[in-house]
């Protein structure tokens, strides 16, 4: 194999990893802003920056308690097991009670930004994959 073809296999697998590694970049992150102790035992209140990325999906998950939220900007199709979809906008706020399958996806040109404050069992993860609830 001659040293431009070698390049140029190795420049082909370096151009398909980094796809790759693009195309898994998360539509949804959280950055926690606290985290703190609350008046029921077990529990703590979490409160987060939530982004979902134009276009982007977060996925069909649950979490180990309420999650309560305010959207600051954009908009979202919320989708709620046991529930028809629903646009939420700037200015509008939701609450997931725990346990309950949901999943968002951003349809604008634009990120969605939310605050979201969750009160949910201590030591378990925020959030969890779920599979999608049967139409």
């Amino acid at each position: 194999m001659t040293k431009y073809l070698k390049r140029l296999v190795v420049g082909g697998c370096l151009a398909a990893l980094a796809g790759v590694i693009v195309a898994q970049a998360p539509a949804l992150t959280r950055t926690m802003v606290t985290k703190a102790d609350v008046s029921v035992p077990g529990r703590e209140a979490v409160v987060a920056r939530v982004e979902i990325a134009p276009g982007g999906v977060a996925g069909w998950h649950t979490h180990p308690g309420d999650e309560i939220s305010y959207v600051i900007d954009g908009e979202a199709t919320l989708m709620v097991a046991g529930q028809a979809p629903r646009k939420v906008v700037a200015g509008e706020g939701f609450v997931i009670p725990a346990g309950v399958v949901h999943n968002a996806k951003n349809d604008g040109a634009t990120a969605t930004r939310l605050v979201g404050v969750y009160v949910v069992e201590k030591g378990k993860p925020l959030a969890s994959p779920a599979s999608a609830p049967a139409q």
